[in-house]
Parts: C-alpha cells; structure tokens; sequence
C-alpha cells in the first residue's frame, strides 16, 4: 500500500511539472502586440568589408527572425512593430596563435555590427546592440578561399544575438 501511494505521489508531482507545449518557435516571450518587423538595409562603415556583406547580413537578419520567431517580414520600411537598422563598423583580420619567430599559426576575422532597434508598440521603445563575433582560420590559408564559409558562421551568431536581444532584451 505505501508503494503504490509513494508512486501516486510521485505521479502527480512529475505531471504537475510537465510542460504544457514544446516548440523550436517562440510563441510567449515577446509581446503579443508584435506581429511584424522590418530590417532597413544595414550600412556599411567598414573600411575592409565586401561591398556585398552589408547586404547579405540584412537577407540572414530577415531569415533568422522570421525562421525563429512568430514575427513576420514587413516589407514597408519601418511600418513594423519591431523595426531594425544598422551598420557593419568594424571588419579586421588579426594574427593569433603566435608561434616560435612571431608566425601566427591562426589569422582571426572579427566583425562588429551595431543595432538600433525600434519597437512601437506596446510602447515606444528603443534598445541598442553592439555584436562583435569572430572566426579564427588556418594562417596557410587564403582568406579569399575561406572568407564565404567564415561569413556565414559570424553572420549566424550575429543573428542570434539580435534574436536574444528581442526576446529576452539583455
């Protein structure tokens, strides 16, 4: 008998406690007043950035929010309740690894991008992010040959930073 009411108790407790939904899309944290954003082409003051960068990282800012949120792609320029624009301000390559006679073994490719973004309801609100991320590659290696694959990798994790930043507004 105290078995069978140990595992009652038990059996209660565990489905007190077990999540209602389970999902890869948000479907709570943001408020429900946001429906639809809009990513204003970012601009590019990087002395060093390929003149296609800018672009690229504005079409993977649209894809990743609309991929991993419920909100969907305004395409009349800040007619959303969440309205993105920025800029790519720093583009650099830099050795590390240093190695015996000041050979760098790995060349690092660090990006910063810096963000308004402009929410207009439940209220008008403006946050700002700054997203620097970098990728370290084989020094042997031309940048040239890599430098595709490497942007693709920044620009995912600059993308989950802005997507942190609207859901949780750290």
């Amino acid at each position: 008998m105290k078995k069978i009411s140990l595992f009652i108790i038990l059996l209660v407790l565990l489905t007190s406690c077990w999540p209602y939904s389970v999902s890869l899309r948000d479907t709570g944290s943001m408020p429900a007043e946001w429906k639809s954003f809009t990513v204003k082409t970012l601009e590019n003051t990087a002395a060093n950035a390929p003149l296609s960068y800018a672009p690229n990282l504005s079409e993977d800012l649209k894809d990743g929010i609309q991929n991993n949120t419920r909100l969907v792609l305004n395409t009349q320029s800040g007619k959303g309740e969440v309205n993105i624009e920025g800029s790519i301000t720093n583009y650099s390559v830099i050795p590390v690894a240093l190695q015996q006679g000041d050979n760098a073994a790995k060349n690092r490719l660090s990006i910063t991008s810096q963000f308004t973004i402009f929410i207009t309801a439940p209220k008008e609100q403006t946050m700002k992010l700054t997203a620097t991320r970098f990728v370290d590659y084989d020094s042997n290696i031309d940048l040239a040959s890599v430098e595709s694959g490497l942007l693709d990798q920044i620009n995912e994790q600059i993308v989950q930073d802005v997507i942190n930043k609207l859901l949780a507004n750290w």
